[in-house]
């Protein structure tokens, strides 16, 4: 059995050796076949169109800019690029590398741009202020920061002069954009569709073409963050350095909507043992439901926003807390109780609570055809408290 099995393994062998022998590179229409497959085209794009709007809504400039960033299949082989924009008149070329340098100028003067960035911030609202009071403080502020701003730039070093020096100059000596680009910045001349499309050539010489089409949008002004007057109730939060904690949400008449809450202070102050989840003082609600919060905000009608806020109760019996956004048709408390009227509503209750154990909540509105809205606040059964008001506006 041993022999017969010894004989078929050297039968195995030979057949190997065999199949072997029949293969060579030096046979005609035997090796590598010919790559006839061409490259495969696609690109990347990344809208970095920037504008500025007065209050009034008014553009100022914008300059609609999109960063196009070519790729393909081809992990090894040498690639050339052409882009093509249809319309192409006003499209302009810019360096990829432009932005980057700019950014890099902006961190080492990081201090004198955030002073600049503060100074623009108080120029935008002061031409549409109308309060003089105000308008008054937004004024002297600017002039404090134009001081701060001087100082800033006598007290840069010269390491930084330098530096900045060496990044003005590696942009004047960029290279002007080319449509042979692997990444470019295209700026166009306004709004529209534009068709960008994209040839990619290997080093054999085979190409292919991709395109799409490429929506410009309006540029559309930032939606402002409403103001909402003292959010943590502390003292001298006003905009002038005024106010006791709850003088922006005192109602028009008490008669109607019930007095203003009361104010309530951590004893332990600042840090360690300060139970807040702002400052030092809280809204306090007693348990008789006669205290109430009114303020009214402007909004921008058809934004969305969320306002956030936090909550805290005693335990001593059942009771809730309640932040309601009611329209300015409401012209009262029982208005405000109207289905007509309520914009949203958020009602939580101390069930299952810590007592003085502050819990964040959020209340997500849309304004509607509103420009203005009443934040009003209200409790039942229970002292309640609320604190660290703050509104974004929802993207």
């Amino acid at each position: 059995m041993k022999k017969y099995l010894f004989n078929l393994k050297y039968v195995v062998v030979g057949a190997l050796v065999s199949l072997t022998a029949c293969v060579s590179d030096d046979l005609a229409n035997v090796g590598d076949l010919e790559d006839i497959t061409g490259p495969t085209p696609f690109y990347n794009s990344t809208d970095v169109t920037s504008s500025e709007f007065n209050c009034n809504k008014e553009e100022l400039w914008a300059n609609y800019e999109i960063n196009f960033q070519a790729g393909s299949n081809l992990a090894v082989n040498g690639t050339n690029y052409e882009w093509v924009v249809t319309p192409a008149d006003g499209v302009t070329l810019i360096n990829k590398d432009l932005p980057i340098l700019e950014k890099s100028i902006e961190a080492e003067l990081a201090e004198i741009v955030a002073i600049e960035k503060e100074i623009a911030k108080l120029e935008f609202k002061v031409p549409c202020e109308s309060n003089a009071e105000k308008k008054a403080v937004l004024e002297s502020q600017i002039t404090d920061f134009e001081s701060q701003l001087e100082t800033a730039n006598n007290n840069l070093s010269d390491e930084i002069k330098q530096n900045v020096a060496d990044l003005e100059s590696q942009i004047e000596n960029l290279e002007a954009a080319t449509l042979q680009d692997r990444e470019l910045i295209f700026g166009f001349p306004g709004p529209g569709d534009y068709t960008v499309g994209l040839t990619v050539t290997d080093n054999l010489g085979k190409s292919n073409y991709t395109e799409k089409i490429i929506t410009v949008n309006q540029a559309v002004p930032t939606i402002p963050i409403p103001e909402i007057g003292e959010p943590g109730f502390e003292d001298n939060s006003l905009f002038d350095g005024s106010g006791d904690g709850r003088d922006s949400w005192r109602s028009p008449s008490s008669s109607s909507w019930g007095s203003v809450f009361q104010i309530n202070t951590d004893s332990n102050g600042r840090g360690e043992g300060n139970d807040l989840p702002e400052g030092i003082q809280a809204a306090k609600f007693p348990s008789d439901g006669t205290r109430t919060g009114y303020q009214e905000i402007e909004v921008t009608p058809g934004a969305t926003y969320v306002l956030s806020y936090f909550s805290a109760f005693e335990e001593d019996t059942f009771g809730d807390v309640t932040v309601a956004i009611i329209n300015t048709n409401a012209s009262n408390l029982e208005e405000a109780k109207l289905e007509s009227n309520i914009i949203a509503s958020r009602t939580d209750t101390n069930d299952g609570r810590v007592a003085n154990v502050f819990k964040k909540h959020a209340i997500t509105f849309e304004a509607g055809e509103n420009e203005s809205v009443i934040i009003l606040l209200t409790n039942t059964g229970v002292e309640s408290r609320l604190d660290a008001f703050d509104i974004v506006v929802k993207q």
